[in-house]
C-alpha cells in the first residue's frame, strides 16, 4: 500500500500504525508454554477438538451478525445509517470502535475468570464462547467504519482478521494480512469502478482461498491451546484464565480496526495498492 496526498496528519499516522500492526510478531509465544505443560496443551486439544473449533467457527458468525447490534453506532456516530460512516471522518470511527474495544476486553475478562475457575471443565464453555464474542467484536468494529459484514466476500474478510490476530507466527500472520490486502482491494475496485459482480466474486474467491474455515480452526486450536494451558488448573485458573481472554481480545479488537481502517483509507483514496 502506498499513501497519497491527499490525506490528515491523523490519516497519516493511523497509516502507519497499520503497517507497524502488520509487522508486528503474534503476541502468542510459543516458548512461554515450556515443556512442562504440553501434557495440558494434549488435554485440552482432546476437551476442545479441532473439529468443534471449526463448528463453532460457523455458527458463532451467523450467531455474531444476528447479535451485533448497530443502534448504538448510528446513535454515537450522528449518523442515519451506517454506510454514512464509510466516507465521514476516520477519527470519528476510530473513537466509536474503542469504545467496542474496551466493551469486549472486559466482558472477555470477566467471561474468561469465571471460566476458568473450573480448569478444564470451563474451557468446553469458554472457548466457544469466546469465537463467538471474537467474531461479534470484528462484526461490531466493522460498523465503526461503515461496513456490514454480511456478504461472502465481508465473511472471508472476518475469518482473514480472526486469522491475522490468532497467527502463531510471523508467516501465518502475513499471509492472512496479504488475504485482507487483496480482500481490501477487490472490494474498493467494486466500489469505485463498477466491476461485475461475478468477477468480483471470483476473485475474491481465488484470493481468499487460503483462508478457509478448517485450516483457520487448527491455527485457532493451536493459539487458543497455548494461551490456555495454565487454565486447567482450577480457582488458580480463573486468573489465568481472565488474562489470557483480555490479551487473546485485546489481539482481535487491533486486527479488526487496522483492518477496517485500511479498507476505509483504500476506499476514500486516502492510498493505493
Amino acid at each position: 500500500m502506498k499513501i497519497l496526498g491527499n490525506v490528515s496528519a491523523y490519516e497519516k499516522k493511523q497509516f502507519a500504525e497499520i503497517i507497524k500492526w502488520q509487522n508486528k510478531k503474534p503476541s502468542v509465544a510459543s516458548s512461554a508454554v515450556g515443556y512442562a505443560m504440553k501434557p495440558v496443551e494434549w488435554l485440552v486439544q482432546k476437551i476442545v477438538p479441532q473439529k468443534a473449533i471449526q463448528g463453532a467457527l460457523v455458527a458463532s458468525n451467523m450467531l455474531a451478525e444476528n447479535l451485533t447490534d448497530m443502534n448504538d453506532i448510528t446513535r454515537d456516530g450522528g449518523v442515519k445509517c451506517i454506510s454514512e460512516l464509510r466516507h465521514k471522518d476516520l477519527k470519528l470511527s476510530d473513537d466509536l470502535a474503542n469504545e467496542v474495544h474496551n466493551w469486549a476486553n472486559g466482558i472477555a475478562t470477566t467471561e474468561g475468570g469465571a471460566a476458568g475457575f473450573f480448569g478444564v471443565a470451563g474451557m468446553v464453555i469458554d472457548i466457544p464462547t469466546l469465537i463467538t464474542l471474537s467474531l461479534r467484536t470484528i462484526h461490531k468494529i466493522g460498523l465503526c467504519y461503515g461496513y456490514e459484514c454480511n456478504t461472502e466476500k465481508d465473511r472471508q474478510f472476518v475469518y482473514a482478521i480472526m486469522s491475522a490476530a490468532g497467527a502463531n507466527t510471523i508467516s501465518e500472520k502475513a499471509i492472512s494480512v496479504v488475504t485482507l490486502q487483496s480482500l481490501n482491494v477487490m472490494i474498493a475496485k467494486t466500489t469505485w469502478k463498477k466491476m461485475a459482480e461475478k468477477a468480483a466474486t471470483n476473485a475474491v474467491g481465488k484470493e481468499a482461498g487460503a483462508i478457509v474455515i478448517k485450516g483457520l480452526a487448527k491455527q485457532l486450536g493451536i493459539n487458543i491451546t497455548k494461551r490456555k494451558a495454565a487454565q486447567a488448573i482450577p480457582v488458580v485458573g480463573g486468573l489465568i484464565g481472565a488474562a489470557m481472554n483480555l490479551a487473546f481480545m485485546d489481539d482481535i479488537s487491533w486486527a479488526a480496526r487496522r483492518s477496517f481502517q485500511e479498507r476505509w483509507l483504500l476506499e476514500n483514496r486516502k492510498i493505493i495498492s
